[in-house]
């Protein structure tokens, strides 16, 4: 599958035009004026992003990810695999069972209000600040999408940081993931690791029993109002969202894990799980894979 420039952004650019006649579903209002602004820069990155996925797309060079697995979720055979045990931190993969644990124990309508423990993590949004009144929801979709830190550190302190980090290692354990370790809840720590095979079961739990979550890995049209009441948008940080094969997934990116990345594509009618772990360039690596599962 090597899409051309021109359908990438094509499928990048429908869902910013489909936005835009609808407005984000918010209950807020546009300031003046900021409706305008906020529709150049996003086409602008929209065009931008899809020029990044083309041009890895055509990458000659050999698959980077120093462990890989490519798995048919209908029956769990492999399909392709370099070093699938290998253990490797995990960077903002870590996101997914942050996602999981918070759907299976927080409700999701549950207003949290900020704290500066909340917002201590580096990676943060303008429009997540102290004080704020925000729904598990709200928070849900800041972590997957843009991978906000803070997003998913305030998830934990919404049941008590400690315990939450023992239900996502309880919940690794659960699903087989032998090799899985969390130490936080949002991947800055390197010592959260895991191997391609661990993360391809979390995977398919995910797609089995909590497909909201894959859902909301493809929104890129999500929106919170700062302190001044502007809406920001939340960058989705993982280009593959604007194809239709993608079916969801999250990325990740630390000096320690290089680039990860957790996925499920729709290849040749079937859900096929693809993991990369300490990628140089893990969307180029997963159009190498795809192409070779393809032919």
């Amino acid at each position: 599958m090597i899409p051309n420039l021109r359908h990438i952004i094509i499928f990048a650019l429908l869902p910013v035009f489909w936005a835009f006649a609808a407005r984000p579903a918010l209950a807020f209002d546009w300031p003046d004026g900021a409706a305008l602004i906020q529709r150049v820069q996003a086409v602008k990155q929209e065009i931008y992003n899809a020029k990044m996925l083309a041009q890895s797309a055509k990458s000659k060079k050999p698959i980077t990810a120093a462990g890989y697995l490519a798995i048919d979720l209908s029956d769990n055979s492999v399909l392709l695999k370099k070093n699938p045990n290998g253990q490797y931190p995990i960077a903002s993969v870590t996101k997914l069972m942050n996602a999981v644990v918070t759907l299976e124990n927080i409700d999701a309508g549950k207003t949290v209000t900020l704290t500066q423990k909340m917002l201590a993590p580096e990676g943060k949004s303008p429009a997540i600040f102290l004080g704020m009144d925000i729904s598990v929801q709200n928070l849900l979709q800041a972590s997957l999408i843009q991978s906000t830190n803070d997003a998913a550190e305030s998830l934990a302190w919404a049941v008590g940081k400690d315990k939450f980090l023992a239900l996502m290692n309880a919940k690794a354990k659960e699903l087989g993931m032998s090799k899985t370790v969390y130490y936080d809840v949002h991947g800055l720590s390197a010592k959260n690791r895991s191997t391609a095979s661990d993360l391809a079961k979390l995977l398919a739990y995910v797609r089995k029993n909590h497909p909201e979550i894959l859902d909301i890995t493809k929104n890129n049209n999500f929106w919170l109002p700062d302190q001044k009441g502007e809406l920001l948008r939340f960058r989705n940080m993982n280009n593959f969202y604007s194809l239709p094969e993608f079916i969801g997934g999250k990325s990740g990116y630390s000096p320690a894990a290089r680039q990860t990345f957790a996925s499920i594509f729709d290849i040749n009618g079937k859900s096929v799980a693809i993991v990369l772990l300490r990628s140089a360039d893990f969307q180029a690596d997963t159009f190498k894979i795809i192409n070779q599962l393809k032919k």
